[in-house]
């Protein structure tokens, strides 16, 4: 299948990449878009060693997080379907991924922001991928001809998450599967915390947050250093769940966001406390409201995960 019987319409071509949808209309998903633009090609400049060690880190949580015992079961599912949709690609590295594995396979590579054409330029060669420019909530391709759409950590910066799982249901086949990640809601200390963030970061200059994002770090490396656990008592009103944790993990889950992790490096912490900080869009969700929004739509589950951090699944359209 080629793209001409993908796509409802033919769409330019800038720089290798296909062009379905450049600028929203929406304020917050322009921020967005922004934010992650200058994220993606901020780190796309660091070392290719640092940069694979994040991505072998989220390619093995990937496996978790959808239910793939082994990479070798991901390329077995792969190579069952025809065209895959990596809805949000970022730098392309689980698109390349998912090409690599399965060659017999169309991979469509799609993100609202500029990191696209970092992909492009770094997987040019990889004949069975192609990259688009698009909004993942309105992507031109037309009715059922997508087996299986993997919407991974992207979900929630979208501008309307319910209206964007209606598209990528629109454009699933009979049978074909949603791999799909959403953020879990934390304590209510840290989500007024969060959410006090998502109104104030269009007002907070690029030089402040990444300023910000690397206080955070430090804060989380400071604090991991202290290698100091203590016994948290359950704290049901406020959402802090008892139990055996760091000081740095007791701050992190119930009050503030400060990732550090030592195996993955500085400018990796920095980029991933940015992330959570910059963009307007980063909608939380309990598990109960994740299934719902997927079950308003018609999805059956078939598999769910859950942890601290977040609620994934792979959901089927009967």
């Amino acid at each position: 299948m080629n793209l001409s019987e993908i796509f409802s319409q033919e769409h330019p071509m800038v720089d290798g990449v296909f062009i379905a949808s450049d600028i929203s209309e929406h304020e917050n998903q322009i921020q967005t878009n922004e934010a992650f633009s200058e994220k993606w090609l901020k780190y796309n400049n660091e070392e290719n060693e640092k940069q694979e060690r994040l991505f072998e880190f989220q390619r093995n949580w990937y496996l978790k997080l959808y239910g793939f015992q082994s990479e070798e079961e991901l390329k077995q599912y792969l190579e069952k379907q025809s065209v895959v949709l990596d809805a949000g690609c970022g730098l392309g590295y689980k698109a390349k991924w998912f090409a690599d594995l399965s060659p017999g396979t169309l991979i469509i590579g799609m993100d609202y922001s500029d990191a696209v054409f970092a992909a492009k330029q770094k997987y040019t060669n990889t004949e069975n991928l192609v990259f688009v420019k698009g909004d993942i909530a309105d992507t031109k391709i037309i009715d059922g001809v997508v087996s299986y759409v993997s919407c991974d950590q992207v979900l929630h910066h979208t501008e309307d998450p319910q209206e964007t799982i209606y598209e990528l249901y629109r454009i699933l086949c009979e049978g074909g599967e949603l791999a799909v990640y959403v953020y879990a809601k934390k304590a209510l200390p840290r989500e007024l915390l969060d959410s006090y963030f998502r109104k104030r970061t269009k007002n907070i200059s690029s030089n402040e947050m990444w300023k910000l994002s690397e206080q955070l770090t430090e804060l989380g490396k400071r604090l991991s250093e202290m290698r100091k656990d203590f016994d948290v008592p359950d704290i049901p009103l406020l959402g802090i769940k008892g139990g055996r944790m760091s000081v740095q993990r007791f701050l992190y889950w119930n009050f503030i966001k400060c990732f550090w992790n030592a195996n993955l490096g500085w400018e990796t912490s920095v980029s991933t406390n940015y992330d959570w900080y910059a963009p307007s869009n980063a909608e939380r969700y309990s598990q109960e409201e994740f299934l719902m929004m997927l079950s308003n739509v018609g999805l059956r589950q078939e598999f769910i995960h859950t942890e601290e951090a977040c609620h994934s699944g792979r959901f089927v359209k009967d």
